[in-house]
């Protein structure tokens, strides 16, 4: 379509992508004109300050357009790496950098014999990966990930082996062999560099959480009186020596658990974005919201979550009441959730053979309900009780096996879904086309086109 449009003489020979970069490459070249029309103005000339204004205001737009296309960049190395390590590792974050990149051996602690591996290090943490030999797709595999904090890397030496390195982390080390003594130092000063701007990075901002703390701690006099007043009114607990006595002791605890850089459980450090402090309900330790996502009892509140030593000791523990109660009403929710699924309750359902990974089908019970009615559930033969898995269906694709999918079984169609695909296989080619018909309208929305004329085979 434009390349007739583009060898017109208007366009001076040029494609659109010259056209669309002629904004851009304008905005410095009018902060290079400014600065050399201020060069050449008289300082008593009325229109000096217009000029200083104007060339403020087009330094400002230069800046904020280069910033910008630093961060699309840095998004862009981010979102390619995600997709070579086939969606493993979440790395697609503002907070973090790609800082280097690339091929490495690393030395066997069994026969010392070298193995080919690939390191990916960020601003927070570094990725040992197993090379892939994949054209298309996944590159690599994730074999470790090491947080920046508490990192160490030294030289060594070995008998027979050059341009040898270690990295230790707080989980594992790993002894490497660099090409060239050239690459081997590229990587110890790099990483070592990373390490100490971690460093930084962390004691400053334990130094703005210590002077936020004291900055509480030292509250109005008009605040203090107030709170005073409070505790002297009749029917507050204890007296006020005591009340004040407590307050410190929260305030202390609070500033050592600000103090804490790392999870209790993971070891992984805290930041303010994507690795937030929780608090276990029962013992109280430092955890992250992964570590955290054990729940004792049957209500979802953020006062009900509790660490993994403390979920494994509740049932054991006088201090759990109700957890065989808990227990009774998870089998009658998992009752009640078998009734809503059951065919006679179900806008249509059927037996269907299901594969997700590896080469083993299983048979399931496959059901929209008709209170869900844009939400597929698999429920296997085995379960014994167990709650079915929820599909979603919105956003999902569902078409036929391509050419190069070979089945044993019959009758196979599939979903897909970003780097998710569930293939299904039917008894006959009329269930299959069923099928196929209702989850597609389900997965575009349309939920009363797909409540008419279904019933179960």
């Amino acid at each position: 379509v434009f390349s007739p449009l583009q060898k017109q003489e208007v366009c001076g020979n040029l494609t659109l992508q010259h056209h669309m970069l002629e904004p851009v490459q304008r905005i410095p070249r009018y902060e290079l004109l400014l600065k050399d029309y201020l060069k050449k103005l008289p300082e008593e000339s009325p229109d000096r300050k217009d000029a200083e204004k104007s060339l403020e205001l087009i330094s400002t737009a230069a800046n904020h357009s280069n910033a910008a296309i630093r961060k699309m960049e840095k998004m862009h190395k981010l979102l390619e790496v995600y997709e070579r390590l086939g969606g493993e590792e979440d790395i697609v974050n503002p907070a973090n950098e790609l800082i280097k990149e690339g091929h490495i051996q690393k030395l066997s602690a069994k026969n010392g014999t070298a193995q080919d591996r690939y390191l990916f290090l960020f601003n927070s943490m570094m990725l040992y990966c197993v090379p892939k030999l994949r054209l298309i797709g996944q590159k690599f595999s994730v074999r470790e990930k090491m947080d920046i904090a508490g990192l160490q890397v030294q030289e060594i030496a070995k008998q027979n082996v050059a341009h040898t390195f270690s990295i230790t982390g707080k989980k594992r080390s790993l002894e490497l062999q660099a090409r060239t003594e050239e690459e081997k130092r590229e990587w110890i000063h790099v990483i070592q560099a990373t390490i100490e701007k971690h460093k930084q990075n962390s004691e400053t901002f334990r130094a703005f959480n210590s002077s936020f703390s004291q900055e509480e701690e030292h509250l109005p006099d008009s605040s203090i009186a107030s709170t005073s007043s409070v505790e002297s009114m009749p029917g507050a607990d204890g007296g006020g020596a005591l009340g004040g006595s407590d307050s410190s002791r929260k305030s202390s605890k609070s500033k050592r658990d600000k103090e804490k850089q790392a999870c209790k459980s993971c070891s992984e450090s805290f930041n303010s974005i994507t690795k937030r402090r929780h608090h276990c309900k029962q013992c109280g330790a430092v955890i992250c919201a992964k570590c955290s996502e054990f729940k004792p009892l049957a209500d979802n509140s953020r006062h009900n979550r509790v660490c993994k030593e403390c979920f494994l000791q509740l049932p054991a523990s006088p201090c759990s009441p109700g957890v065989e109660a808990v227990g009774e009403q998870k089998k009658r929710l998992a009752a009640e959730k078998q009734s809503i699924l059951a065919a006679e309750n179900s806008l249509f359902s059927s037996c269907l053979q299901f594969l997700e990974k590896g080469k083993t089908w299983y048979k399931m019970w496959v059901t929209i309900p008709k209170s869900e009615p844009l939400v597929l559930y698999l429920q296997g033969s085995s379960q014994d009780g167990r709650s079915p898995r929820p599909i979603p269906l919105p956003g999902y694709e569902v078409s036929l096996p391509g050419s190069g999918e070979k089945f044993e079984v019959k009758h196979v169609f599939k979903l897909c879904q970003s780097h998710q695909t569930l293939y299904f296989s039917a008894e006959d080619e009329e269930l299959q086309m069923k099928w196929m018909e209702i989850l597609t309208k389900a997965a575009k929305g349309e939920t009363e086109d797909t409540a008419e004329g279904l019933g179960n085979p």
